[in-house]
């Protein structure tokens, strides 16, 4: 089996880039961790990257004077890298449908919901909210709308009668940690059926 090259794309602290490029270098994960792309000055995940080794750049939208132009910046990247997949870790923007599509079936998130509830940038918080007896993590493919993708797998995070949104948090983000390096692992065995070009 080739081993599958992962091109990470993150804005922020970057622990579940972190947790997966541990999974990789234990072996429990048979991939390579080949770049990470941060769209944001100053983030965490920059740090993560240069301690575990991993080559980084940072790619800020305000140095591109279109989207188009900031994505090309992006995919050129991603191409020289190789990457079989991008692992979207914690990336805050949406990204084009012509990017998508030139990646089709290749572009993988993390969700803290059980999508299709409660899709969007609060799902943790719109869960708790809303008094959802159950909650957790979904990892999907990326199409062309906000959390919609074909789903990969999930895992339920029961919300407890003593939880406070900080502690149900927790345990929807440990769910995460566990859940993300199992799907990749799936995928990079060749387990995962890649959904037809929308």
């Amino acid at each position: 089996m080739a081993i599958k090259k992962l091109a990470f794309m993150a804005s922020g602290s970057g622990t579940n880039f972190e947790n997966i490029v541990r999974e990789i270098h234990s072996g429990r994960l048979q991939a390579q961790a080949s770049v990470l792309l941060c769209d944001k000055p100053g983030a965490g995940v920059l740090d993560r990257a240069r301690r575990l080794g991993v080559p980084a750049a940072l790619i800020d939208r305000k140095d591109f004077a279109s989207k188009a132009e900031f994505e090309d910046a992006l995919t050129k990247r991603i191409e020289s890298a190789e990457a079989d997949f991008i692992v979207l870790a914690g990336y805050m923007r949406i990204l084009s449908a012509d990017f998508v599509r030139r990646f089709w079936g290749r572009i993988l998130n993390i969700h803290p919901s059980l999508l299709p509830a409660f899709p969007g940038a609060h799902g943790i918080r719109d869960a708790y909210e809303a008094g959802a007896a159950v909650t957790g993590v979904t990892v999907h493919f990326v199409d062309t709308g906000v959390d919609t993708g074909p789903i990969i797998l999930q895992q339920s995070v029961p919300r407890l009668p003593e939880d406070t949104l900080e502690t149900l948090e927790t345990r929807v983000h440990a769910a995460e940690y566990e859940l993300y390096p199992r799907a990749l692992q799936l995928l990079a065995a060749g387990q995962v059926r890649i959904p037809p070009r929308a």
